[in-house]
């Protein structure tokens, strides 16, 4: 039965259908993090990254069922913040709102900057600025248009990764079972585990690489923000949120199988991609060029995806402000099209301060820490959201036979837990200290201030 388009009471159009919705849910799990940094993480662990993404996958899939069952329980809400509001105080929920909407920001500012990189590999003559202001230009059209434009073109970048991973896994079963001779040996299933040991460099390294993954792993709660623009949202959340699992072992345990089945990990580079280096010794010499497409097309959905997100965070924030303020009469709207423009004009506007920092080195340190900090601060917002998801369970809201997030007696306080656990890791790796000293501060200062501005409204009313 065909899907049919329908309408939100805010105005919004539920215009995304399953396909799309299934797509963004692949390209928020796979990001450049696989296709350029496995080398970085299996160059550290040796066969045991397997491991580390298993585990972290393991404990994604448990978020995003504390978050899906919130969403099965109102899918009419456009961000998982909302809950957060509405589950641990207005005070949290702002400060959630706030910190998530900036990271996103930040995040489109370093995907927009990568995207320039990835261009500049064909059109190195071409100024940096030039190629950041055409792609946000085309890009932030695509999310004023309607949802259903930006569902398809997610569609499509979603699916040139997905074609580039299956073309690995297929290359390299073959080279393995054909036992294929490499100028490093013999591809061979028996690479992967010879001479195995589960912490190779130390169990400083094997640790290190938790928070590397999980950065990887970073945006898969994007696929959440798109239900309340869904056509059938109570059958997509289900299928969208129980196929994570699936689509982590299959895409990032399968391509790890093959890239250190074809090449011993102690001889795999961290510099350079493993998929390029893989393909090479497949006898590809345009695999650099292919590899560089396809990171480019991963990087261009990461930005779509983020301008989406980043509109509807901003338009939630609106939303919960007095209707009088200027910030609720000016982005608290949707436009014709169904989409929150006015929200995501001006966080697409703020990216623009990108193609401005590439005209100097100066600023480049500084926006590197504030990236960093930012980054750590998705930790502090997933234990939130986990939080919100255990008030939920105590709440009159909770469906007893709704979308239950599996064994939560024993999942949420564990997930919680694992991701305290990688926050307090980063203050004994050196390059993550900065962040996550930044992160604390960001909480302390403007979740403080926050908190105190929720009670003086609240004695103001009384």
């Amino acid at each position: 039965m065909k899907e049919r388009e329908t309408t939100n009471q805010d105005g919004t159009k539920r215009a995304l259908s399953n396909r799309h919705v299934q797509m963004i849910a692949i390209g928020g799990t796979i990001g450049t993090g696989l296709f350029l940094g496995a080398g970085s993480t299996i160059s550290k662990t040796g066969p045991s990254v397997m491991l580390v993404y298993l585990v972290l996958g393991l404990f994604f899939f448990f978020m995003m069922r504390a978050i899906g069952e919130m969403f099965y329980s109102d899918p009419s809400q456009h961000t998982f913040v909302s809950f957060i509001s509405r589950y641990l105080g207005a005070a949290v929920g702002h400060f959630t709102g706030w910190t998530y909407w900036i990271g996103l920001v930040f995040v489109c500012m370093a995907e927009l900057t990568a995207v320039a990189a990835y261009v500049k590999f064909w059109f190195p003559a071409i100024p940096s600025w030039i190629v950041e202001l055409v792609f946000l230009g085309v890009l932030a059209c695509v999310n004023l248009i309607a949802a259903r434009l930006f569902g398809e073109a997610e569609f499509w970048f979603a699916m040139i990764k997905i074609i580039a991973i299956i073309a690995l896994i297929v290359t390299g079963i073959f080279m393995m079972f054909s036992h294929s001779a490499t100028p490093l040996g013999h591809a061979s299933v028996g690479n992967i585990f010879h001479d195995y040991t589960l912490f190779p460099h130390g169990t400083f390294n094997f640790i290190a690489a938790f928070p590397m993954v999980f950065f990887a792993f970073q945006g898969i709660e994007f696929v959440s923000i798109t239900i309340g623009e869904a056509k059938a949202p109570h059958l997509i959340i289900k299928k969208a949120v129980n196929e994570t699992l699936v689509r982590i072992l299959l895409f990032y345990i399968g391509a790890l199988v093959v890239i250190m089945g074809i090449i011993p990990w102690t001889s795999l580079s961290a510099d350079s991609s493993p998929f390029v280096q893989v393909f090479k010794l497949a006898g590809f010499p345009a695999a650099a060029a292919i590899i560089n497409f396809v990171v480019l097309t991963s990087a261009a959905s990461a930005l779509n995806s983020c301008i989406f997100s980043a509109g509807r965070h901003f338009y939630q924030l609106a939303t919960e402000v007095p209707k009088e303020s200027f910030m609720a009469r000016k982005f608290a709207r949707i436009s014709k099209s169904g989409v929150p423009a006015p929200a995501i004009l001006l966080s697409a506007g703020l990216v623009l301060i990108t193609p401005i920092m590439s005209l100097t080195n100066a600023t480049t340190s500084v926006f590197t820490i504030v990236t960093g900090a930012s980054s750590d601060m998705y930790i502090i917002v997933y234990i939130l959201a986990m939080l919100a998801h255990r008030k939920y369970r105590e709440s009159n809201d909770f469906l007893p036979d709704g979308f239950k997030m599996p064994a939560y007696k024993i999942t949420s306080p564990l997930t919680i837990a694992f991701f305290l656990i990688i926050f307090m890791s980063l203050f004994f790796i050196p390059e993550d200290i900065i962040g996550a000293v930044g992160a604390i501060a960001w909480t302390l200062i403007f979740g403080g201030a926050m908190y105190f501005h929720e009670n003086a409204v609240s004695n103001e009313q009384i």
